[in-house]
């Protein structure tokens, strides 16, 4: 038996910021942010609205597509950095909210890369007969730590929340390989400030870290999996920059049509954009069965991780 993914959903609010909505706040202009990052317009969540509540959202819809209830579920993981308060974990508040039973639940912060981090915690558990089925959800209310006074990071940012059952799937299905790593040295390019409590980035460093890094743990997990850069069928990379997302695609050579490419609507939901993405190319029909899928993330820490895998059951 393999591990994979039994079923994704996801969850976006309902009101859209665009470019255009963003000129008139800030100092910035639509053509600048779509050139330099490809973003069109972001999804921002009303005061009403707190990470947990995306997270139970796309996590109704995950169980549905898997077939799984709550109560079979043996353990819930959440990525992200700005849960709704420090303590209890937004996973214990998953948890209580689907009505999981008392199992564990714990949340991961890895940034960007939280999905991803999820997911390969997820696989050891099962892959030692711990667990059977868990629940890995990465949901981010980053509007809560932007600074919508600063035009450097405020036209980057969106809400969402994107989630995956992993459990066991057949021979040859489901995870092949992966990547996960860390670079502390490199916090200071990208943290939320003590001060302000405002996310701060060092955009080029950032950017020349991502450029190398993607593309770099993409090619690695494919070539770990045993196969070559021309067997990919579809890349999802983390929706950061459509620039440095070109990058990982032009590493891998794969055409255009082949990478996901929905930070243009949603911008980048940090632990979100990954499974969103994921769960946008199962629903469009983009990803089909014994697809291999290359998913690759960074983030803040500075972090990273990839997986290459087989679609389906």
């Amino acid at each position: 038996m393999g591990v994979g993914l039994l079923g994704t959903g996801h969850y976006v609010p309902t009101n859209v910021v665009s470019n255009k909505d963003l000129e008139k706040i800030v100092d910035t202009n639509d053509e600048w942010i779509r050139t330099r990052t490809g973003i069109e317009e972001r999804r921002i969540a009303d005061d009403n609205i707190d990470t947990s509540d995306m997270a139970f959202y796309a996590a109704q819809n995950a169980l549905k597509e898997a077939n799984v209830k709550a109560e079979d579920l043996d353990m819930i993981l959440v990525a992200t950095v700005t849960p709704d308060t420090p303590f209890p974990s937004v996973a214990n508040t998953l948890q209580d909210r689907l009505g999981a039973g008392k199992i564990a639940s714990m949340d991961v912060s890895a940034a960007c890369a939280g999905f991803m981090y999820g997911v390969i915690t997820a696989k050891q558990f099962i892959e030692t007969s711990a667990y059977e089925k868990i629940l890995v959800v990465g949901t981010e209310k980053l509007s809560k730590i932007t600074d919508w006074t600063d035009r450097n990071t405020c036209v980057l940012f969106g809400d969402g929340a994107g989630a995956a059952v992993v459990g066991p799937v057949s021979e040859g299905k489901g995870i092949l390989s992966f990547e996960l790593g860390s670079d502390g040295s490199g916090g200071k390019d990208l943290y939320q400030s003590k001060e302000t409590d405002y996310i701060f980035m060092n955009g080029r460093e950032v950017f020349k870290f991502a450029v190398r890094q993607m593309p770099e743990s993409s090619v690695n997990v494919v070539e770990k999996a045993g196969y070559q850069k021309e067997d990919v069928d579809y890349l999802i990379p983390h929706q950061a920059n459509i620039r440095i997302m070109e990058a990982a695609r032009e590493r891998l050579g794969i055409a255009e049509d082949k990478m996901a490419t929905s930070v243009k609507k949603y911008g980048n939901t940090s632990s979100a954009s990954i499974p969103i993405a994921l769960s946008e190319g199962v629903k469009s029909g983009k990803i089909k069965d014994n697809d291999l899928l290359v998913l690759v993330g960074f983030g803040g820490g500075l972090t990273w991780g990839a997986v290459a895998l087989h679609w389906g059951l």
